[in-house]
C-alpha cells in the first residue's frame, strides 16, 4: 500500500484539474496521442497570464480575463477536506465486496482502491497478491520509462557512413542504424532518405551500398508468446511495426499480420526511397554493424516519450511497450533484451520506493503470462503519476483510455449498471485468455480522485469479465 502523504493545497489543484478534465471529456474535441487537444491546451494555459487579475501587462494586448473564482468555488471541495483522508460511503463498501465475488471474475480476484491525495487505501481485497496483469503492466512500463528517460526524450534512427571521400560512381557504404523506434513509418523514412540523399550529393556521392544495423538490441527477437498478430519480432529497426496490412497507415494499435523480418523490410523500403531520389544502390541491403568512427549523414526522431506513453496506453500498443522498456534498459546500462528490460524496470520502480514485492515484469507489454503484479502496486503507480511533485509522470494519466470514448475503452461502459462510468473513468485494460484486468482513475464521492485496480484470473469468459470490471469501477463514481 502506498504510504500516506498529505499534499493539501497542491493536491487540491491537481484533483480539481482532473475533475474538470473528466467532466469536459465528452465536449473537448479531437484526440491527439490519447489526449484530447482541448484538454492539453487547457492544461498548458494554466501557466499563462489570465483567469485572475495580474498587475501590469503588455500595451496594446487584451487584458486578462476576469477570475472565475465563483465557478471554481462551486466545483472544488473545501480546502480543509482535501487534507483529510476520504472515506467511501458505507453503501459503496457493501457494494464492492459482493460485486468482486461475481463468478464472472474467477475464484479469487484482487482489488485496490486508493485516495490519490492521501495515499490511503480505501478498499482492498488480496491487494498484495501478485497476479497476471495482462496489459495493465503497461502502467509500470510507462512510469519506469518516464522516470528514467524523461518526457522529452526522443528515439533516433540514423544514417551514417565511414567513407569520407567522394567516389563518383563507385558505391559508398552507408548504414541505416536502428535506435529502437517502434513508431518509425514510411513517411519518416521518406524524409530520412531525402536528407540522406542531400548529404550524399553534397559529398559528390551518386551510388551507395546500403547496410542496416540492429545491434542495439540483444537476446531473442521473438516474444515468448511466439509469432502473433499482436506484436512484431522485437528489433531495433522496423517500418510500420512490421504490419503487412493497411493498419500501418493509421495510428497503429490492434492486431495485424506481421512480418517475420521487420528490420530487413525497413531497409528494403529505405533503399527504394533512396533510388527514388536518384541514388544507385549496389545490391540488396545487408545487415552489418556500423563502423565506430562513422559520420552521421541524417537522423529522424520519434515523438517525445510523453507522446509515446500516451499512444501506448490508449491503444494498448505492444510494440511501443517493448521499445520503451528497452530504452529504459539502455539508459540504465543494461542489455536491451527481455531480461535486461525486466531488471531495469524493476530497479527503476524500486528506486522510486514503489511496492514492487512479488512483481515479475517479464516484458513491457503484458503478453507474457508469467508476468506478476499486485493491484496495490498498480494503484501506487497511478497515485505516483498524480503526485504534483512528479509532473513528468502525468502522461500516465492523460494516456489512459476514457470510458466509452477512446482507445480500448471506446466500446465499453454501455450496460445499464456501468453507464455512470462513461466519460468519468480513465483506465488501462488487460486481456489474455482467462485473465482480465482494469486499472485507472475516477472522481469519486466528494470530488476525490481515486485510483483503482482490479485483477481477475481464471475468468470464464472475456466479455462477461469485462462487464463485471466495468460495473465494479462504475460504482466508484456514486
Amino acid at each position: 500500500m502506498l504510504e500516506p502523504k498529505v499534499w493539501q493545497l497542491t493536491a487540491g489543484s491537481a484533483v480539481l484539474g482532473l475533475v474538470l478534465a473528466a467532466g469536459a471529456v465528452a465536449l473537448a474535441g479531437p484526440w491527439d496521442s490519447g489526449q484530447r487537444k482541448a484538454e492539453r491546451d487547457w492544461a498548458a494555459a494554466q501557466g499563462r497570464t489570465g483567469g485572475a487579475h495580474h498587475p501590469g501587462g503588455h500595451p496594446g494586448k487584451p487584458a486578462p480575463a476576469p477570475s472565475a473564482a465563483g465557478v471554481l468555488d462551486e466545483l472544488a471541495p473545501p480546502v480543509e477536506s482535501l487534507s483529510a483522508p476520504a472515506d467511501l460511503p458505507d453503501g459503496l463498501r457493501k457494494t464492492l465486496g459482493p460485486l468482486l465475488e461475481s463468478p464472472d471474475l474467477g475464484p479469487a480476484p484482487a482489488a485496490s482502491v486508493v485516495d490519490v491525495a492521501t495515499g490511503k487505501q480505501l478498499f482492498g481485497e488480496r491487494a498484495d497478491r501478485p497476479m497476471a496483469p495482462a496489459s495493465t503492466i503497461k502502467i509500470a512500463t510507462a512510469v519506469a520509462a518516464l522516470s528514467a528517460l524523461g518526457p522529452d526524450h526522443r528515439i533516433g534512427t540514423t544514417v551514417v557512413t565511414a567513407d569520407d571521400k567522394a567516389k563518383g560512381d563507385d558505391p559508398t557504404e552507408i548504414t541505416l542504424v536502428g535506435g529502437g523506434d517502434a513508431t518509425l513509418d514510411r513517411k519518416r523514412l521518406r524524409a530520412l532518405a531525402e536528407d540522406t540523399a542531400r548529404a550524399l550529393r553534397d559529398r559528390g556521392v551518386h551510388a551507395v551500398a546500403l547496410r542496416f544495423d540492429v545491434s542495439l538490441y540483444s537476446g531473442p527477437r521473438e516474444h515468448p508468446i511466439g509469432p502473433n498478430d499482436n506484436i512484431a519480432p522485437v528489433t531495433a529497426l522496423m517500418n510500420g511495426q512490421g504490419r503487412l496490412d493497411d493498419s500501418a497507415r493509421d495510428s497503429f494499435g490492434g492486431p495485424a499480420p506481421r512480418s517475420g523480418d521487420p528490420a530487413g523490410d525497413a531497409a528494403d523500403v529505405f533503399a527504394d526511397l533512396l533510388r527514388e531520389r536518384g541514388l544507385k544502390t549496389s545490391g540488396p541491403p545487408v545487415m552489418r554493424k556500423a563502423p565506430k568512427d562513422a559520420d552521421r549523414l541524417a537522423v529522424t526522431y520519434s515523438r517525445p516519450v510523453s507522446a509515446l506513453v500516451e499512444r501506448m496506453l490508449t491503444n494498448s500498443d505492444n510494440d511501443i511497450a517493448e521499445s520503451l522498456v528497452r530504452q529504459t534498459a539502455i539508459k540504465a546500462g543494461r542489455p536491451a533484451s527481455f531480461a535486461g528490460a525486466q531488471q531495469a524496470v524493476q530497479a527503476e520502480l524500486k528506486e522510486q520506493k514503489l511496492p514492487v514485492g512479488g512483481a515479475l515484469l517479464r516484458d513491457g507489454s503484458g503478453l507474457n503470462r508469467h508476468d506478476r503484479i499486485t493491484s496495490g502496486l498498480l494503484t501506487a503507480l497511478l497515485a505516483r503519476a498524480a503526485d504534483p511533485d512528479r509532473p513528468e509522470l502525468r502522461p500516465v494519466l492523460t494516456g489512459l483510455p476514457v470510458a466509452g470514448f477512446s482507445g480500448t475503452l471506446q466500446g465499453r461502459y454501455t450496460d445499464a449498471d456501468a453507464i455512470t462510468g462513461s466519460g468519468m473513468i480513465r483506465a488501462k485494460t488487460g486481456t489474455l485468455t482467462g485473465v482480465n484486468s482494469l486499472a485507472g482513475t475516477v472522481v469519486g464521492p466528494g470530488g476525490r480522485l481515486l485510483a483503482f485496480a482490479f485483477l481477475a484470473e481464471k475468468a470464464p469468459g472475456p466479455d462477461t469479465a469485462q462487464r463485471a470490471l466495468d460495473h465494479l469501477s462504475a460504482e466508484l463514481t456514486s
